[in-house]
């Protein structure tokens, strides 16, 4: 089992930068599959960006060249790096961890991108 607790959210302004990390409660070199997902009130939660234990990472079309997936497996964080952030960026982020047959998530950050 694993905890996973997100923070970093904000309130930021069109062209901002905002890093969003996952604190997990135990050694996550050994988890294969990380990922953010975002949603948004009335639509379903969607992949973001993942990564996995060999740093193969993925990312939504609409966030690729504006966003970084990165781990450390010292601290047992997983960062999502946002640039160039606009309103359609805005939404609830959530953490995931799969172990084995076995998911889990953090209980999200808020972001918002507004003038």
């Amino acid at each position: 089992q694993v905890q996973l607790v997100e923070s970093g959210g904000d309130l930021v302004q069109p062209g901002g930068s905002l890093r969003l990390s996952c604190a997990a409660s135990r050694n996550i070199f050994s988890i294969n599959y990380m990922g953010w997902y975002r949603q948004v009130p009335g639509k379903e939660r969607e992949v973001v960006a993942s990564i996995t234990a060999c740093i193969s990472t993925n990312y939504a079309d609409s966030v690729k060249g504006r966003f970084i997936i990165s781990r450390d497996n010292v601290k047992n964080t997983v960062y999502l790096q946002m640039n160039s952030l606009k309103p359609e960026d805005t939404g609830v982020y959530y953490c995931k961890a799969r172990v084995s047959i076995y998911k889990y998530w953090g209980q999200g950050t808020q972001v918002t991108v507004s003038s």
